[in-house]
């Protein structure tokens, strides 16, 4: 597959006292960008283990993103045809 575009993701991870919090930011070719937020929180009954902890946030950061990336696309989708749009997951 030829690539012609590039689209850059980052994830930023932070840990607070068995609270974990992921940010992922979207940054495209054409100027788009977008952010999805995802936490994960420690059960005090659970062992500590940061890496699930960050699994958990950073995965849950990439779907919100992912989300707010189709809501785009269904937003610019409507906006060219002019009627109202409905994308499915």
């Amino acid at each position: 597959m030829p690539v012609s575009k590039r689209w850059t993701v980052e994830v930023l991870i932070g840990e607070d006292h068995g609270n974990t919090s992921a940010v992922a930011r979207l940054d495209t070719n054409d100027g788009t960008h977008l952010v999805g937020a995802g936490q994960a929180r420690l059960n005090p009954a659970d062992d500590d283990i940061p890496a699930i902890g960050d699994e958990l946030a950073a995965a849950r950061a990439l779907s919100d993103l992912g989300h707010r990336l189709l809501l785009t696309a269904a937003a610019d989708v409507a906006a060219v045809a002019e009627q109202p749009v409905h994308l499915t997951w």
